[in-house]
């Protein structure tokens, strides 16, 4: 089969992986917001910069999300976040922070 007679398949998420990587919206800073404080404990910093830029989510029994977020002066933090379905409380917990991280890191 030549190329140009090759076939394109359909790029469809993978079941049960992460989206791709979108910007961050009011709903996500509202999740980086809820956790703050449990952020701020794990790193032993206080952030006067806290501002979501980017996301992805995989939905699981609730979902996942890996948040950057710039924390000032060139530095980024990554947030793993898991939020529980509604019907089982819509609970809110941060499972990981990663820092060190700079806005060309990828998510």
């Amino acid at each position: 089969m030549s190329d140009s007679q090759t076939k394109q398949i359909p790029q469809f998420p993978v079941l049960g992986g992460y989206s791709e990587v979108k910007d961050a919206n009011e709903d996500i800073q509202k999740l980086c917001d809820q956790v703050k404080t449990q952020v701020e404990g794990k790193t032993g910093k206080n952030y006067k910069v806290y501002e979501a830029k980017q996301y992805k989510s995989q939905v699981v029994s609730g979902t996942n999300y890996i948040i950057k977020v710039h924390v000032g002066h060139g530095k980024y933090i990554h947030l793993e976040i898991y939020k529980q379905l509604p019907c089982y409380g819509g609970k809110v917990e941060l499972s990981k922070v990663h820092v060190g991280k700079t806005l060309a890191c990828p998510l």
